[in-house]
C-alpha cells in the first residue's frame, strides 16, 4: 500500500516526524502537497466528510484517514516494527511522543509567544523573554527528562534495543534545537550525552542517512518550528 502524507510542502514542522518514521520503515509514500495540485488536493480533504483532520500532518492509508502527529506514529509503529508488540511498551512508546509534542509546542512558542497569527516582528520583545526563560528552564527540564529515560533503559533508546519512532522523533528535536538554539545546544552536549549519542546513531542509520541527503529532506528555514533567530539562541 502506498501511503499519502499531507503537510505543508516548504517546511519540515510537524510533518518531519511522520517523514522519519516513514523513510526509517521503507515504506512507499507520497508527499501529496510537494506535488503538482497536491495543495489543493490537501486542503479538500480537510474540508469534505464527517470525520475531516483539524489540520496537516494527516496520513492517508486506503481508505483510512489518520491525523494528528502522535497518533500518526502510534498507527505507523505498530505496522512497521517502530514500537513494541506488548501493550505496556505501545503506550510508553506514546507517552513518550506526547511528551515530545508538548516540547515542540514550547519550542514553538519561544518565536511566537503572544499569537500564531502575528509575525515573529510583531513580538520581538516578548520572544526575548519567553526563549531566555525556555533557554534557563523548559529546555533543561524537557533535556533533561529525555536524558533520563535513556539511562534507565541502558539499552540506547527509549525502549529496548530496538529503535522506536519515539527515538526517530528525539534525532529530529535534538537536530532541530541545534538549528534554532547553536549556542545554547553547544552547552548541552556534555550534560546530556547520550540523547546526544541517539541523535547520533539515528542520522548514522542507512535509511535515515540517504534521506538526509537527500531532495526530500526539507531545509530548516524560518517558517517552520524550529527557527534560528540569533538574539533568542542567548
Amino acid at each position: 500500500m502506498r501511503y499519502e502524507l499531507y503537510y505543508w510542502p516548504e517546511i519540515q514542522g510537524r510533518g518531519e516526524f511522520i517523514r522519519l518514521a516513514l523513510e526509517e520503515a521503507g515504506a512507499d509514500y507520497v508527499d501529496v502537497a510537494r506535488t503538482k495540485g497536491g495543495m489543493s488536493k490537501m486542503m479538500r480533504l480537510m474540508e469534505e466528510g464527517a470525520r475531516p483532520p483539524f489540520a496537516p500532518p494527516f496520513l492517508r492509508a486506503g481508505k483510512l484517514v489518520v491525523a494528528q502527529t502522535a497518533m500518526i506514529l502510534f498507527y505507523l509503529g505498530g505496522r512497521h516494527g517502530l514500537a513494541p508488540k506488548d501493550e505496556a511498551g505501545r503506550l510508553w512508546v506514546h507517552q513518550c511522543q506526547l511528551t515530545v509534542v508538548d516540547f515542540l509546542v514550547e519550542i514553538h512558542d519561544t518565536h511566537h509567544p503572544i499569537g500564531s497569527g502575528l509575525y515573529y516582528e510583531d513580538q520581538k520583545p516578548e520572544a526575548r523573554h519567553r526563549a531566555e526563560d525556555f533557554r534557563e528552564s523548559r529546555l533543561p527540564k524537557f533535556l533533561g527528562y529525555f536524558e533520563d529515560v535513556l539511562e534507565h533503559n541502558s539499552r540506547g533508546g527509549c525502549v529496548g534495543a530496538r529503535l522506536c519512532y519515539a527515538d526517530l522523533s528525539l534525532f529530529q528535536v535534538v537536530e532541530g534545537l541545534g538549528y534554532a538554539f547553536a549556542k545554547a545546544m553547544a552547552r548541552t552536549k556534555s550534560r546530556y550525552p547520550l540523547l546526544h549519542a541517539l541523535r547520533d546513531r539515528v542520522a548514522a542509520r542507512p535509511r535515515i542517512k540517504a534521506y538526509l541527503a537527500s531532495e526530500r529532506r526539507i531545509p530548516f528555514n524560518e517558517q517552520g518550528i524550529f527557527r534560528h533567530y540569533p538574539e533568542l539562541d542567548g
